[in-house]
């Protein structure tokens, strides 16, 4: 109680079956995003195409336009091959502050890497971000590599600080906030994920709780 996140990470990208009016179900957890963010912390909300737009309009609203930071593109080459129409090969990211004005950004502590021509630089460094390498592979199916949601902890947090994340899937933000010395939350409604984020992160199952 009274804890205040550095850096909170909220993912979507196929909640359309189970929650079919989504910003009637993101809404309250935004809202509560922002509570809990510190004075100086940072959100990453990362939304696929087929949302971005309305969430973006819904972001404003409770994060305010002035505290908009940028809109990451997560690029990548695979996927199947849309006959019908342009396939789609990229997420994005939205990036938002608590109060602009006093947000904490470490650009010195991000990896460099190159962004504009791949052709110069070799194909390991060019594949890094796109996809979990072998060693982070849980399995699960809508798994982030860890080179993505390492940069975002990187940049806004610092060590000792606290990470949240609401929908944690496979737990790549726990693993990478353990790996940088960041405390983590991890939060899913999804047994499977659960399941798969305490194998990665080697927690013991607790023992059931009596209300």
């Amino acid at each position: 109680e009274g804890r205040r996140y550095r850096t909170e990470l909220l993912q979507k990208s196929s909640y359309r079956d189970s929650f079919d009016d989504f910003l009637g179900f993101i809404a309250p957890r935004l809202e509560e995003a922002h509570r809990l963010l510190n004075d100086t912390g940072t959100l990453y909300f990362h939304i696929d195409y087929r949302e971005s737009h309305y969430c973006k309009l819904l972001l404003d609203e409770i994060f305010g336009r002035e505290n908009f930071l940028n809109e990451i593109i997560w690029a990548y080459d695979y996927g199947a091959r849309a006959k019908k129409k342009w396939p789609a090969k990229h997420d994005t990211i939205f990036v938002y502050a608590k109060d602009a004005s006093v947000n904490y950004f470490d650009s010195e502590g991000v990896d460099r890497e190159p962004y504009m021509a791949p052709g110069l630089v070799t194909a390991e460094k060019v594949a890094k971000g796109k996809l979990p390498n072998g060693s982070e592979k849980t399995g699960y199916p809508s798994q982030k590599p860890e080179g993505v949601v390492r940069r975002m902890v990187q940049a806004s947090s610092r060590p000792g600080d606290w990470c949240l994340d609401f929908f944690c899937g496979s737990g790549t933000l726990g693993a990478v906030a353990a790996s940088l010395g960041r405390h983590y939350v991890l939060i899913d409604s999804n047994p499977e994920a659960i399941e798969i984020a305490r194998r990665r992160l080697g927690l013991a199952e607790e023992p059931p709780r009596v209300a």
